[in-house]
Order: C-alpha cells, then sequence, then structure tokens
C-alpha cells in the first residue's frame, strides 16, 4: 500500500490555504510567530520554497532568509528588549526550511538549556576526542580541502 504524502504546514502557510501570524515577508522568505513559542515573540523565518535544509538553498533564498531573520530580529529587540535573540535552523520535525528567532534573557528556559549543553559540550569525556589538537588539525584540512 502506498503511503500517503503529507502536506507541509509551511507550504500551506506560504499558499495561504492555513493561518499564520505573519510578522513580514519578502519575495522569497516569509517570518511569523511559532505557535508554540519559548518566549513572547519567538518567530520562525521560514523559505517560501518547500526545502527541507537551508544549505541547500539557492544563494538569493540564503540571502532574503537571513535578511528577513535581522530584521525580525530587530523588530523583536525593539517590541520585547530582550538581551539577545537566540537563532537556530530546523527542518527535521517539519522537513522545510526554519530559522527559530527567539527572544532571551538570563536565566530562561533556553538560556539554561544552552549553558547545560555548553557544559556537555565542555566537559563531555564523548567529546573530548574532537577537541584533540590533531583531530582538529585533521578536521579543518579535511574542510579546507572539500570543494
Amino acid at each position: 500500500m502506498a503511503r500517503k504524502k503529507s502536506k507541509c504546514v509551511f507550504c500551506e502557510i506560504v499558499a495561504g490555504r492555513a493561518p499564520a501570524f505573519k510578522v513580514c515577508e519578502d519575495e522569497l522568505s516569509l517570518c511569523l510567530l511559532d505557535i508554540n513559542p519559548f518566549a513572547k515573540g519567538h518567530c520562525l523565518v521560514i523559505s517560501k520554497r518547500h526545502e527541507p535544509w537551508w544549505h541547500d538553498l539557492s544563494e538569493k533564498e540564503v540571502v532574503s532568509l537571513f535578511k528577513l531573520a535581522r530584521k525580525a530580529a530587530n523588530k523583536i529587540m525593539k517590541a520585547y528588549k530582550p538581551e539577545f535573540i537566540g537563532m537556530y535552523a530546523r527542518g527535521r520535525r517539519i522537513p522545510h526550511t526554519h530559522i527559530f528567532l527567539v527572544p532571551t534573557v538570563k536565566d530562561d528556559l533556553l538560556d539554561k538549556y544552552f549553558n547545560d549543553l555548553e557544559k556537555i559540550q565542555e566537559h563531555s569525556t564523548a567529546l573530548s576526542s574532537l577537541r584533540d589538537p590533531k583531530s582538529m588539525e585533521e578536521v579543518a584540512r579535511r574542510l579546507k580541502n572539500t570543494k
């Protein structure tokens, strides 16, 4: 039996078939409020073209995505005055490029989460081999030589 292809919620929003609280947009990207926010002003910036990973977008689309993210972040800063805007790109759970923009202040949920991640990053024995200078030299060489 063939699997039924599910509709992408972000494509439905871009097409105007699903509701969204839009913040701003341009020709290639759209910024909307996250429906499950971590904080007031938490936005998602999505590409208007369906593409799971941001690094697979065209250069023009990437420029649009990050310009709109900056524009939205400035709006969030002015409206809510957080310490900073946390930003990370996703595409795993909803396979459509989206950048999280989350207003963050000291000791809020995401600040604690990322502080804990940094502690793991710095002190994990499982990750210690990645910090080894010879390993880092090999990784840098491999990335530099990859076309």
